[in-house]
């Protein structure tokens, strides 16, 4: 059996519009962040929903899907897989940061006739 050990599976929608830029090697890159909910009674009975963040990065034709069809508000599937990578900040401190690197993207939006 062929199992995945890093996999993410998110369903949300786009917070702002996505960020994608050329790089000088000439690939596509687009960040984006996704809201998840979910909806949840507490011990008292009383409906209670909690609202995560996702930082996204996709590469490629899923970076090309995403500057095309994607904006501010789009409900997406995503599949991927979690990474972690580090940077100084302007201060000289080193800031960490969790983002799923996208290797597919499906678009949830009701197109209008």
């Amino acid at each position: 059996m062929n199992v995945l050990r890093n996999s993410v599976r998110l369903i949300g929608n786009l917070g702002d519009d996505p960020k994608v830029r050329k790089l000088d090697s000439g690939k596509t890159v687009a960040n984006f962040s996704i809201a998840t909910n979910e909806i949840y009674r507490d011990q008292n009975g009383t409906k209670q929903s909690e609202t995560t963040w996702h930082r996204l990065v996709a590469w490629g034709k899923q970076a090309d899907i995403v500057e095309n069809y994607v904006k501010k508000g789009s409900e997406v599937a995503i599949e991927g897989k979690l990474t972690n990578r580090s940077y100084d900040n302007k201060n000289g401190e080193k800031q960490y940061v969790t983002e799923v690197l996208v290797n597919s993207i499906l678009l949830l939006d009701k197109h209008k006739a």
